[in-house]
């Protein structure tokens, strides 16, 4: 049943109309009322059939569309309007609370999404900004062909524009500023008109702003994007996108001529430009570059812009015949504290040691964390040896208070190893390691506390010849194993894939995390043969749970940059699989996002390689590295791993968490699959599935399981799955 309300200021047969779809006639009822004002023909349809119908026999403007109908999915009414090329915007309304109805109205073209109930100013806002949307195109649709247009409509359109815009005579005074510049600019368009653009210029800036002001080219060779910093009057105007006096702003502008009766060629009266309010981008792209040379937890410098200080202090030292010193700095017991209270405790502690550190530093001196809970110090300019004993003697009485995490109070001491150019080294990597042995040594000796470097500690390197001949030892005596963490999607409960972790069961010390190892074989190269080995054990598992009958899934494998650069590496891969009989799309290769910076071009054909094979590709730890987005674009990437310090950060169900949140969209707008790390807590499971995650790891499911282990999971109901994350 079908019916129709036009509003009597609007003939019948002139009017713009819209279409109600809903199955339930108080709702349709109710909807015309709400809109009767709205200036539209009213038309309702209760059912698809009926909608479809009017949709072929009369064009509508708006469609408001309920998703859930007894006869055709809202979702197919939306395919038939694509499908023909109907000319519609289309606001759907629906009480799926499910995300998905969303998306998929959302990516059919849907103007606006109502969830029910809604607010009536919503539907009333999102009919009339459509309506609007739409007659402004028609406007600006017909302008495109109109030869003139009038004075009324430029200045709309003008002053409407989110740039500003501007004109300047021949001496470069502002004969014209619209509404957009005058609100970013902080003045009133008669205290522009008529002044010089010099006094807004930066003083920095007023060579180049010069060239951009007085442009007089036309064309092609006109000023493109140059970027000036304009000064701002402060206000309290709430247009006001920005809170400091100087704005950045990326210019474009060109010479403005009229022709001359008395001169043949075209007159110069001068300058006509469009400039864009690039303040915020410039803020996030200082925020990027800061993050990228700083730790993200303890806001303090990172490795890199450690080394890079490093590099410079010895430069200037070298020049000045001067000392200097390097400090490796290491917790003690911060093990023991992370195990039993949790990350999320040890990653306070570690701010709070930061906090602690840095009241002991003089100017000039540079405190970083070099990774985990180690820290590095640079002191610049030593007058003596005494000097840097001072500070670290500082550092070491520092940690003897408690630290207060919540109801814990908890005490941890520092172990610091001091290096000192020359005599201890005079390259960066020579400090850092005598440092770090120095290090060792306290920690050897009881602990809180520091030293010296002394030529003696030399002897710690052969601990490490010890270390290499062991790991071999552990090759060929079978002492390697892997451990396997399900990847569980939460919608489910079902095990879709799981990250194979390596263990070296040692026969000292029980058995070793990979983290405890493998930095190690990757300095020693040792990493070549023992990823050798950790592809066939893979296969290995895989060949067993298939023969099990256990449902194939998808293994991620975590590979060394060192792996990825052999020659024979994609060989080596393809004959395992072959040996094994293993489905290559059965193997996910991880890698960091270093990796796609380190050797751009080569990793690329090298992944190009395993994806032709029918490997998959992850990109695992997103956004704690180099992050680029240019990367995931040419990098051949399925998968985005959320990495686990951006999930600790998810303490509260109604936070924001804008990383996390970033990271996902990026994933859906280039369609790639999400995996999150790390998961711990229900609310962090919670919040991930809302914000469009459904693939996760981490202890709230499971810990790193044994093959055996697994093939058990792997044969258990997804309901059991899930029972320790509902």
């Amino acid at each position: 049943m079908t019916g129709a309300v036009a509003h009597p200021s609007v003939p019948h047969d002139q009017a713009e109309r819209m279409l109600l779809v809903d199955d339930d006639p108080r709702m349709l009822s109710s909807l015309c009322e709400l809109l009767q004002d709205i200036d539209c023909q009213l038309v309702t349809a209760n059912c698809g059939k009926d909608a479809i119908e009017q949709l072929k026999k009369y064009k509508f403007e708006v469609v408001v569309l309920d998703l859930r109908l007894p006869d055709i999915d809202g979702h197919a009414i939306m395919d038939f309007i694509l499908g023909n090329g109907i000319d519609s915007t289309v606001i759907v309304q629906s009480g799926n609370s499910g995300i998905n109805s969303a998306i998929g109205a959302l990516k059919r073209g849907a103007y606006a999404y109502l969830r029910k109930p809604y607010q009536t100013e919503e539907l009333i806002s999102a009919v009339t900004n459509a309506l609007q949307k739409r007659r402004l195109e028609a406007i600006n649709r017909n302008i495109s062909w109109r030869l003139e247009c009038s004075e009324k409509l430029y200045r709309y359109l003008v002053d409407s524009s989110p740039d500003l815009i501007y004109t300047l005579d021949a001496e470069g005074r502002f004969t014209f500023i619209n509404e957009t510049g005058q609100q970013l600019l902080g003045y009133a368009r008669e205290e522009l008109i008529g002044q010089h653009f010099s006094f807004l210029i930066h003083e920095e800036d007023k060579d180049r702003a010069h060239f951009v002001f007085n442009e007089r080219r036309v064309g092609e060779r006109a000023s493109r994007n140059v970027e000036l910093r304009l000064k701002c009057r402060d206000t309290d105007m709430q247009e006001r996108v920005f809170d400091t006096r100087l704005m950045n702003i990326a210019f474009s502008s060109m010479g403005m001529y009229a022709l001359s009766s008395k001169l043949k060629a075209p007159e110069f009266f001068g300058t006509y430009g469009v400039a864009r309010d690039i303040t915020e981008r410039k803020r996030a792209e200082a925020q990027i570059s800061y993050q990228a040379y700083h730790d993200i937890l303890t806001d303090l410098p990172n490795r890199i812009l450690f080394r890079d200080r490093l590099e410079l202090a010895l430069i200037q030292a070298k020049r000045n015949k001067s000392e200097l010193a390097v400090m490796f700095v290491d917790l003690d017991r911060f093990k023991i504290v992370n195990d039993s209270l949790g990350h999320i405790k040890g990653d306070e502690l570690l701010q709070q040691v930061a906090t602690r550190l840095k009241e002991n530093l003089r100017r000039g001196d540079t405190l970083a964390r070099f990774g985990g809970d180690e820290f590095t110090l640079l002191l610049p300019d030593l007058r003596t040896r005494e000097d840097a004993a001072a500070i670290a003697g500082k550092f070491v009485e520092s940690m003897q208070g408690a630290f207060a995490l919540s109801e814990h109070q908890v005490h941890v001491s520092a172990s610091i190893g001091i290096a000192v150019y020359p005599d201890h080294g005079e390259t960066i990597d020579d400090l850092l390691r005598h440092a770090d042995m120095a290090m060792y040594q306290v920690k050897g000796t009881g602990k809180n506390g520091f030293s010296f470097y002394d030529q003696s500690m030399t002897d710690a390197s052969f601990q490490k010849v010890d270390l290499e001949n062991n790991l071999r030892r552990a090759l060929d005596k079978g002492e390697l194993e892997m451990y396997y963490q399900p990847q569980v999607d939460i919608r489910s409960g079902k095990i879709v894939g799981a990250e194979a972790l390596m263990r070296w069961n040692h026969p000292q010390r029980g058995l070793l995390s990979a983290a405890e190892f493998l930095p190690f074989a990757e300095e020693s190269g040792l990493i070549l043969p023992v990823s050798d080995w950790m592809i066939r054990a893979v296969c290995q598992d895989i060949l067993a749970w298939e023969t099990a009958g256990a449902e194939p899934i998808k293994i991620s494998v975590n590979l060394s940059p060192q792996y990825l650069d052999r020659g024979d590496f994609y060989k080596k891969l393809k004959e395992t699989l072959l040996l094994y009989k293993v489905a290559a799309t059965q193997i996910e290769v991880e890698i960091t996002e270093n990796v796609c910076i380190r050797n751009p071009q080569h990793a690329i054909e090298q992944l190009n390689q395993l994806c032709e094979l029918g490997v998959s590709v992850a990109i695992d730890d997103f956004g704690t590295g180099y992050s680029s987005l240019a990367y995931l674009h040419r990098f051949p990437v399925k998968t985005i791993k959320i990495d686990q310090s951006f999930v600790k950060e998810i303490r509260s169900d109604k936070g924001q968490h804008p990383v996390v949140l970033a990271v996902i969209s990026i994933a859906r707008g280039l369609g790639l699959h999400l995996v999150a790390e790390g998961v711990e807590t229900q609310l962090q499971a919670h919040y991930l599935e809302r914000a469009g995650c459904a693939i996760m790891q981490g202890h709230l499911f499971h810990r790193a399981l044994t093959r055996d282990q697994l093939t058990q999971h792997l044969e258990t109901s997804p309901s059991n799955l899930l029972s320790r994350a509902i």
